[in-house]
């Protein structure tokens, strides 16, 4: 049963698509009238982008361990303690990073790459919905996961993950590309030892797989399209999926195995909708029953 305060979390890698995945929930949320919180994996970063800047430049050698995917380069103790304050009294300490897309907190005179203040959530929602990277971190000090009542990934094939982060980071936020693709190599390792381990703690992972030539993903020139790719969709656990009802609902999709469907990129909206409003309102159900 879920808890009186319920955490979901999108957890994956910088450019792997849980934006995508978030804004799709907020849309179910919108048509419910669930009332969330969406908190953004970025605000527990430690250094503005200029600190960073400043710190990568004096620092050339501590390039890795200030990396966004290393442990030491975010507040995380402080997401672990937000999760546990929501999880138990439904509030909790969050603040929200600055990007370029973000339009409105630019336009209110927050500049690119630093921080709004830290502020309390809003009070009387029905859950609070994460985006990010550490969202089923496990580790000797901490246990962001434990406090999650439905986690899941975001992992497409690592070419095509590497060619949508290009991609963004040089279109919506303005770095070159020599430089997105140094920050792909130098995070590598805290990648392999914080990031991939949470795709076998996750409820659900969505994995998106091009069907077209991505073999060089520093040379690509644009990210496959939604019908250039297939979506590959694990369940983990016990869990009670209606597969032929999915089947049936989904055109073109099929099993690839007893707990893996694979559906065509572009009715990938419609699987998430069919698979995620029953939890959603599972999880809130619970709620109301404690």
């Amino acid at each position: 049963m879920a808890r009186e305060y319920p955490i979901i979390a999108v957890t994956g890698s910088s450019g792997a698509g849980t934006t995508t995945i978030k804004d799709a929930f907020a849309r179910m949320f919108a048509r419910q009238e669930v009332n969330a919180a969406f908190v953004h994996g970025d605000s527990f970063h430690r250094y503005t982008r200029n600190q960073l800047e400043k710190l990568l430049a004096a620092h050339p050698d501590q390039r890795q361990s200030l990396s966004h995917f290393a442990l030491q380069a975010n507040l995380l103790d402080r997401l672990e303690q937000l999760f546990q304050d929501y999880s138990t009294t439904g509030t909790g300490s969050y603040r929200q990073y600055i990007h370029a897309e973000d339009k409105e907190q630019v336009e209110a005179g927050f500049q690119i790459g630093t921080f709004t203040p830290w502020e309390a959530l809003p009070e009387g929602t029905d859950l609070l919905l994460y985006e990010g990277l550490h969202g089923g971190l496990v580790t000797e000090d901490f246990n962001i996961a434990q406090y999650v009542d439905l986690l899941i990934g975001v992992a497409p094939s690592i070419n095509l993950e590497w060619i949508q982060k290009i991609d963004r980071d040089t279109k919506l936020r303005g770095y070159s590309q020599e430089a997105v693709i140094d920050t792909i190599h130098s995070r590598m390792e805290d990648y392999l030892r914080y990031i991939l381990p949470q795709f076998s703690r996750t409820h659900i992972n969505f994995q998106r797989v091009p069907v077209v030539d991505t073999s060089n993903p520093f040379e690509s020139s644009s990210v496959p399209t939604a019908d250039e790719s297939f979506f590959v969709i694990h369940f983990r656990g016990p869990q009670k999926i209606d597969f032929p009802y999915l089947l049936a609902m989904i055109k073109d999709s099929f099993m690839s195995r007893p707990h893996t469907l694979v559906v065509p990129g572009a009715k990938m909206p419609l699987a998430l909708e069919l698979i995620m409003l029953p939890r959603i309102q599972d999880i809130l159900e619970g709620r109301r029953f404690k």
